[in-house]
């Protein structure tokens, strides 16, 4: 008979499934915005580019407000706000009748999305129990990936098939169903910790550490790399598949990596448990790096897929590992701020590569490019090591919370 702590609450999968439908509806903005952006604005290539990322320009500046904040406001209160804005804002996309306007509204709602996904990952911690905190997150981090293989899914089929604002309709309606899952939550809230907030909101002196987790700085500085190397697949993969005539295959990459994500996370996270997070971590970081090799050298739909199969496995699994290695890093009090400075890392290298990697590609082709992230991802097994695996001390700190929360 399992005696371990029940992971699969209410509250637990309330959670899980608020952060789903948020990031579902981002994925699903993300990969049409731009097409819609040039269709009815006739905007040109780079501003209906800008028009899909600033939204993550408005999450990375308020996510050290949010995580700055949720002790105070609490963690279901700022759900509810962020949510709720997310709503308020969707329903202006309508209206919309000018390029501005939307680019205006787009970072006006990476404020709502940050703050929303910075509450939902600070509710997870409070609701998993530490001992399985690695297990836990796993499974709450596969919420975020199956929404980036269901979201740009979902997003193409409606703006092929329906009017384009059904995409509008749709993101709305799951950020409804959010809210009514967020309301649904019994999310506990530390007084302990009023105290403190109080001594700090009395400091008149702008100090860092109020905005940003010193001891997640590591961590965090390795997804930003991890991240970028990542965001080559979010941004290149439907013009890589059409150079190489795997279009097809491609729309099924990220169904592939979610699958194979799912299926590995029950060993992966009850590993990082048991084992620490080096067992997880290092093998996770060489598969994405073997897997970003094949994606560079696909020449048939089954290669494609394998690749989506091993990044789904190595990327998926260090994101969600980094994660929680971030909020273990921290003091119990201050985990809202480790996430939300873990995501804002995690978002620029998303957001920033794009960008960057688009001075490569003419020089590069989108092999090259795919090659020089696999070196990347190798490189970044040594990074890992001197920032954080030689250390590994998230058990210790694991363990101090147990040890707070039996007291």
């Amino acid at each position: 008979m399992d005696q371990r702590p029940k992971l699969w609450t209410k509250d637990f999968i309330m959670v899980s499934t608020s952060n789903f439908l948020l990031f579902v509806s981002f994925y699903m903005l993300m990969v049409t915005l731009a097409f819609y952006s040039i269709e009815h604005f006739q905007a040109s290539d780079s501003t209906a580019g800008l028009a899909s990322s600033i939204f993550v320009l408005g999450a990375v500046i308020v996510r050290p407000i949010a995580g700055k904040i949720i002790e105070t406001v609490g963690r279901k209160k700022l759900l509810i706000i962020g949510i709720s804005l997310f709503i308020v804002i969707m329903l202006l996309y309508f209206p919309v009748n000018s390029i501005g306007l939307l680019l205006l509204l787009r970072f006006i709602h990476g404020f709502a999305f940050g703050i929303g996904s910075t509450a939902t990952g600070t509710i997870a911690v409070d609701v998993i129990p530490p001992s399985r905190r690695g297990e836990g997150m796993g499974y709450f981090a596969t919420s975020m990936n199956l929404a980036m293989a269901i979201g740009p899914f979902l997003g193409l089929i409606i703006s092929h098939y329906f009017a384009d604002t059904m995409i509008f309709v749709a993101t709305t309606i799951f950020a409804i169903i959010a809210l009514i899952t967020t309301l649904l939550m019994n999310v506990p809230e530390r007084e302990s910790v009023a105290e403190d907030v109080t001594v700090q909101a009395v400091k008149k002196k702008f100090q860092l550490r109020d905005y940003f987790e010193k001891a997640a700085f590591p961590i965090a500085t390795f997804i930003l790399i991890a991240g970028l190397a990542y965001s080559s697949i979010l941004s290149f993969m439907t013009a890589y598949a059409t150079e190489i005539n795997l279009v097809d295959a491609a729309s099924f990459f990220f169904v592939m990596y979610a699958a194979f994500l799912l299926l590995s996370r029950p060993f992966t996270g009850r590993m990082f448990d048991l084992k620490g997070e080096n067992y997880v971590m290092y093998p996770s970081i060489l598969l994405f790096g073997i897997g970003l090799v094949i994606l560079s050298q696909a020449e048939s739909g089954i290669t494609l897929l394998a690749a989506g199969a091993i990044i789904g496995i190595g990327f998926g699994t260090l994101q969600s590992s980094a994660q929680t290695i971030a909020v273990s890093m921290a003091e119990q009090h201050r985990v809202g701020l480790a996430t939300s400075t873990f995501f804002v890392f995690y978002d620029f290298g998303i957001g920033v590569g794009p960008f960057l990697l688009g001075f490569i590609v003419p020089h590069t082709g989108y092999k090259g490019l795919y090659t020089a992230m696999a070196v990347i991802a190798f490189i970044s097994i040594a990074v890992y090591y001197f920032l954080h695996g030689r250390k590994s001390v998230t058990k210790r700190k694991e363990n101090s919370w147990t040890e707070k929360t039996s007291s």
